[in-house]
């Protein structure tokens, strides 16, 4: 049995090695490497996959977060309504502009927010929700988009890790006012780099969003609003722009690998990942609960097996963010899933022998 990676990016490029190194080379013997043709034909090409009107590239999903705030006047003051549950770039650029994070617990069978609990959460400072489409999977978004609407604050969908996700028949990212996207190499379409992408339907906010990546500036060197420095590389956008016309092909064989450990762990007293009827996982991560999670662990430490637990430590009790004032107990569900979730090896080159060893491993050590 090969080696079990957490995210054969490798194994991947060698696959379309031949395709991949010859973009390479035509972009750095062109000299053309930021922004350019194989930026604006990225992002073209991003609008059409995801059919919203507008796509504007930055240097990663982070900023573009930022960027996407930044644009709709989000600082000092200002309050956004967001998840506990989630890496740490949601709440730290809310920080970074000024504004307060406001968190509400999630759904104990999707980890994503609960619609339900947002009304609750808002007051007159709420200035944004940011949902986040966590491991692969979309929010439930009518009822987000019906309170949101109703208060008139614009939604700016977290979707870094769920580039392809269908909600209802539509693709995330075109259903709030703006959609971000992660790049980063392990996601399920990843640069060989950092690199983001910003989307939205609405024309105004797309021609703000591409001054804003440029320091505030249209025409070099007039400088018409605030901005910062976040182009996107253009051997980035052309890597990915091979990449783009795989990541169907590749949503499919997470399918069938996620597909295949639920059949795997069919017997066993473990809870495997909730797929809602009213969208499509892509399956950025496979994630299992279970409650002696560290024998689990124990046991995939001790056959060189990697896990990922996303994400141990809940947003609000984070150190770096605890000035938003929200003690241990204050969102339960969301602790309890930072101390039972296992995050087990999923991608495109991951096959059944690998994943047979994975749950034989796991299911003998909570058996102890």
């Amino acid at each position: 049995m090969k080696p079990i990676q957490m995210v054969d990016v490798v194994g991947q490029y060698k696959k379309i090695k031949k395709e991949i190194d010859e973009t390479a080379l035509r972009v750095i013997e062109s000299g053309q490497y930021i922004l350019g043709k194989e930026v604006s034909e990225f992002e073209n090409e991003i609008a059409g996959y995801l059919s919203v009107k507008h796509a504007v590239g930055c240097a990663s999903g982070t900023d573009a977060l930022m960027v996407a705030m930044m644009a709709l006047g989000i600082g000092q003051g200002d309050e956004v309504i967001t998840t506990p549950f989630t890496f740490a770039a949601t709440t730290e650029t809310i920080i970074l502009l000024g504004a307060k994070p406001v968190y509400v617990d999630i759904d104990p069978a999707t980890y994503n927010i609960d619609p339900l609990k947002i009304e609750a959460a808002i007051t007159k400072k709420t200035k944004a929700v940011i949902p986040v489409h966590l491991y692969g999977q979309s929010v439930d978004m009518d009822p987000l988009m019906k309170i949101a609407d109703s208060h008139r604050i614009p939604v700016i969908e977290d979707m870094c890790q769920a580039i392809g996700a269908d909600y209802k028949g539509r693709k995330v990212g075109g259903i709030g006012a703006i959609g971000c996207i992660s790049f980063f190499p392990s996601k399920n379409l990843g640069a060989f780099g950092d690199a983001g992408m910003i989307v939205t339907n609405d024309t105004e906010l797309a021609e703000k969003m591409h001054m804003i990546v440029v320091h505030g500036s249209r025409m070099r060197y007039k400088h018409e609003i605030i901005g910062v420095n976040s182009r996107l590389d253009a051997l980035q956008a052309a890597l990915l722009r091979v990449k783009l016309r795989y990541l169907d092909k590749w949503i499919d064989a997470r399918r069938m690998a996620a597909e295949e450990y639920n059949r795997l762990f069919k017997s066993a007293d473990i809870q495997t990942p909730f797929e809602v009827s009213y969208g499509r996982h892509v399956y950025h991560q496979y994630t299992i609960r279970l409650k002696n999670r560290s024998q689990a662990v124990q046991s995939l430490n001790e056959k060189k097996i990697p896990y990922g637990i996303y994400y141990p430590i809940p947003l609000h009790l984070q150190d770096a963010y605890k000035a938003a004032g929200r003690p241990k107990g204050t969102f339960p569900v969301t602790e309890k899933a930072s101390d039972e979730v296992l995050s087990l090896p999923m991608h495109t080159e991951l096959d059944k022998e690998q994943q047979e060893y994975i749950v034989q491993s796991i299911i003998e050590a909570i058996k102890k």
